[in-house]
């Protein structure tokens, strides 16, 4: 039979197909291994999320008929080593007993530090209840010169695992092309 054949060539595209595949399946889990190390070796994993949180602003605004607070310029949160910043913040609590924080929404250039670790993205979300943090437009993750950056970054504070994705690229052009992208040290030989 010949090389051009309807058989062989479906073959051929069989074989292509499941090469690119395999090889996809495998840059996914090698991108995950290494992300796990970058997120979860010394920054996020482990953080007590039931620590006191400092906050300090340039201007507050406290909403009591809706249960939150307005924070505005040079906002600056702090629970244990965990550092956030942001131009702006809402957050929601309840006052039953006692103010108790349930989610802190923020806008413009959200950073997050803890350790060795940054993370940063034009807007984040600290839910104190299910203990997430989620940034999101143009992220960026750095730990000891290794860079990952996306369109959606999640750090779950409980399991340690933090993940990347493309999602949420911003209107401005941040993360165009919706796929994560990075770098990584190699180790001096």
């Amino acid at each position: 039979m010949d090389a051009t054949t309807p058989t062989n060539r479906l073959h051929s595209l069989k074989r292509t197909a499941f090469r690119s595949l395999a090889g996809g399946f495998l840059a996914a889990s090698l991108v995950g291994l290494a992300f796990q190390t970058l997120a979860g070796a010394q920054g996020f994993a482990s953080f007590n999320s039931s620590q006191p949180v400092d906050f300090a602003a340039d201007r507050i605004e406290l909403q009591d008929r809706q249960d939150r607070v307005v924070l505005s310029g040079n906002v600056v949160f702090t629970q244990g080593d965990m550092r956030m910043t942001a131009g702006r913040t809402t957050v929601a609590y309840t006052n039953e007993d006692r103010l108790r924080i349930q989610r802190i929404d923020a806008t413009g250039g959200v950073t997050v530090t803890r350790g060795g670790e940054q993370a940063k993205g034009a807007a984040g979300i600290y839910d104190f209840n299910k203990r997430l943090i989620i940034l999101s437009g143009g992220v960026t993750l750095k730990r000891n010169g290794d860079t990952l950056n996306g369109g959606r970054l999640v750090i779950d504070l409980r399991s340690g695992l933090s993940s990347v994705d493309g999602r949420a690229g911003t209107p401005t052009g941040e993360n165009p092309g919706g796929r994560v992208t990075g770098t990584f040290t190699v180790p001096d030989q």
